[in-house]
């Protein structure tokens, strides 16, 4: 296939930015779409420009590194597939490709296509830890789960972080993923003792940090390449309002 690409190209922070064009010529239906980006880059490279700057680590769909805005859909045009197991089968010859990062306050282009998610870090570091008893290894099943309950909190741990939850929704809001991380321990009985201080400061530093409020557009549900869904948010609403009319509201108390 022959493709037009073009591409977000921004030196670094400071820089307002631009739309470049460019051609790829010969690109396999087989390649995925970073290995498209991959070619360009050595092309590039070997005339002596600048590459595109982009994340990526495992190229596997489970780290969460990559993430880009394709055609103005976070991850492209298929469902439940991260931007790394995309192929380039997915799109036609002669077809032109917007590429951006994702848009966010809080998520600002570092350069090109790679932006700064350490806030979704300092959400999880929010949460704090998990009270485990130390001592020789427990009983096997000492401690059952509720098969309906451990299946919720695998459904949530699936979450990679990659923030196209919030490049999707139009309030720049990381809800789905701040919910993933809470519901995932909530219905867990390791997590339970932590329960009610994690919700509020993992909330509290959502806000911190600037995203926007959720108003249940379900976007975010949308482009998730886990397949998150938006009742997970209504489970962290859920256990927010019960922690803070048990405790007066006042986060970083357990």
């Amino acid at each position: 296939m022959n493709l037009t690409l073009r591409i977000w190209r921004q030196s670094g922070p400071a820089d307002p930015g631009r739309m470049v064009s460019y051609q790829v010529s010969d690109v396999s239906p087989d390649m995925s779409f970073l290995e498209m980006l991959d070619v360009l880059n050595e092309r590039l490279t070997l005339d002596g420009a600048e590459p595109v700057a982009f994340d990526h680590d495992c190229r596997e769909g489970i780290c969460g590194a990559c993430g880009m805005v394709v055609n103005g859909v976070p991850h492209g045009p298929e469902r439940a597939t991260t931007i790394c197991q995309l192929h380039m089968r997915h799109f036609s010859d002669g077809q032109t490709i917007d590429i951006e990062p994702w848009r966010a306050r809080a998520f600002p282009v570092m350069k090109d296509l790679v932006v700064d998610r350490s806030a979704f870090d300092r959400i999880i570091a929010a949460g704090g830890y998990i009270s485990v008893p130390t001592g020789s290894a427990p009983e096997a099943h000492s401690q059952p789960v509720p098969k309906v309950d451990a299946d919720a909190a695998f459904e949530s741990a699936a979450c990679i972080g990659c923030g196209a939850c919030v490049a999707a929704c139009p309030n720049g809001s990381s809800m789905l993923f701040t919910a993933a991380k809470v519901t995932h321990l909530s219905l867990l009985p390791q997590g339970q003792p932590e329960r009610s201080g994690r919700v509020l400061d993992m909330v509290a530093q959502q806000d911190l940090e600037g995203f926007g409020g959720c108003t249940n557009m379900g976007e975010c549900t949308a482009v998730c390449p886990k397949g998150i869904p938006l009742s997970t948010i209504g489970r962290l609403n859920r256990d927010y309002l019960r922690a803070a009319s048990s405790r007066g509201g006042e986060p970083g108390t357990d």
